[in-house]
């Protein structure tokens, strides 16, 4: 009868109308929900649904009009089974499509790598084509336990061989998700690790640290240690700093004083080394006491002379004004020569306490800290020997000639930092313990660098 195929047309067609309508009201609505959220997403969903959805609604409208025909129920099952068929087999292709789409414009966003991005897409079409396997398994009657018992295993499998790695791709989807640290980022560890990331991925982050060597972070550790972020790159230097370090050699000389003049005479014609170790050895020896300790001569003076006014006089020579170990040495010559010349009975030291001359050779040594800007300096500034920062501040004034030290020379020159350099110049060495000077020299810096 004529009725046997009008009826299923008009529900085809009633079908077709219906479900085209609320695929135009779905459009209208992510468009409108898109402008509302600016989601960056809206293109790439329309262009990858816009033919699919067309074949969705003929696909549906073709269900309904079965559903009211006239065929034998053996040719409407297995016509059903075609049209889910089809229809799961779209909604796999489109969702594919999306991901493969969204998920590099997410993850470049999140300055994920390309070996990020490719291991995400593959991981998101495997999901998809296996869940829509299973489902066309299931509408064509196929067994899917022993199927899916595989496929756990597999899993289980695959998650013992990578146990190691497994954590550290989950660790760099939350720091990717998170936006927590980005390349160029200067971060350290509570664990001691710090440098400049040079580069991350969805298991390791590469940084170098600023003696110049490279360490790979598993992403798990950065996610369970406490991280401190230091921020942007900083302006390097035309020259890295490199630091040293020096140990002194203590020779006798021979050379020893009784009283004043003898004192006075050894010290006109002593080679500069005799006068570095008796004016700054016990400076490094007793670096812990503040203000600054005596110098040799006052300290022979006061005990073995027994003349405190002019043990006090010798004592306040400040080293820090002069630049040179001669004019240090001209100065203490001075002052000795004034006092004789008022008090010309000369103290004798007794017997056993004599002034004996010492000299000291240095040898010096590089170290593995280098630093090419300012947060390098100041890190490598927190860990470095006594040792070593005594020999860039308080050796480099006499080894220069200037007063001026090594730091402060470097940021003139090959930073640009002439305000900092200056201020570094302006810390007295001589006035503080050698852990109070590092102290002030960080606290300076660090002004700096959260300044830029």
């Amino acid at each position: 009868m004529w009725s046997d195929i009008v009826i299923p047309l008009a529900v085809f067609a009633a079908g077709l109308i219906a479900t085209i309508w609320l695929r135009r009201f779905a459009y209208h609505a992510v468009e409108r929900w898109a402008k509302r959220t600016k989601w960056l997403g809206e293109e790439i969903f329309f262009q990858a649904t816009r033919v699919p959805s067309i074949l969705w609604c003929l696909i549906l409208s073709s269900a309904l009009a079965l559903a009211v025909s006239v065929v034998t129920p053996h040719w409407k099952h297995w016509a059903n089974k075609g049209l889910w068929t089809l229809l799961v087999i779209s909604l796999a292709l489109t969702a594919a499509n999306l991901m493969g789409k969204y998920i590099p414009l997410y993850e470049e966003r999140l300055k994920a790598t390309q070996r990020a991005i490719a291991i995400s897409r593959n991981a998101a079409n495997a999901v998809i084509y296996f869940a829509a396997i299973l489902i066309l398994l299931d509408i064509w009657g196929a067994p899917t336990t022993a199927i899916i018992f595989l496929i756990v295993l597999a899993v289980v499998v695959v998650l013992v061989a990578f146990r190691e790695t497994l954590p550290n791709f989950l660790a760099g989807i939350q720091l990717n998700a998170r936006g927590q640290f980005k390349v160029g980022n200067y971060i350290k560890l509570d664990t001691g690790e710090e440098g400049y990331i040079k580069e991350m991925n969805l298991t390791d982050t590469l940084i170098e640290s600023p003696n110049g060597s490279t360490i790979l972070l598993p992403n798990r550790k950065l996610v369970q240690s406490t991280v401190s972020n230091y921020g942007h790159l900083m302006k390097k230097a035309r020259e890295p700093f490199h630091f040293f370090n020096r140990v002194h050699l203590t020779e006798l000389t021979g050379l020893k004083a009784k009283n004043l003049k003898e004192l006075a005479d050894v010290l006109q014609t002593a080679p500069d080394s005799i006068i570095y170790y008796h004016t700054h050895h016990f400076l490094e020896e007793h670096h812990y006491l503040t203000p600054e300790p005596a110098n040799d001569f006052a300290v022979w003076v006061s005990d073995a002379l027994g003349d405190d006014v002019l043990g006090e006089k010798i004592a306040n020579v400040d080293a820090f004004e002069f630049p040179t170990l001669s004019a240090l040495r001209e100065r203490i010559v001075n002052v000795i020569g004034e006092y004789i010349s008022l008090e010309p009975e000369l103290r004798r030291a007794p017997a056993g306490r004599e002034f004996y001359f010492m000299k000291s050779t240095s040898v010096v040594m590089s170290t593995s800290y280098v630093a090419r800007d300012l947060r390098e300096f100041v890190e490598a500034l927190r860990t470095l020997s006594l040792g070593s920062l005594y020999f860039h501040i308080f050796e480099s004034r006499l080894r220069l000639g200037r007063v001026t030290n090594d730091f402060s020379v470097w940021m003139k020159d090959s930073l640009e930092e002439q305000e900092l350099a200056e201020a570094i110049e302006k810390v007295n060495p001589y006035t503080y313990t050698l852990e109070g000077v590092r102290s002030q020299l960080i606290q300076l810096i660090e002004k700096r660098i959260n300044q830029s």
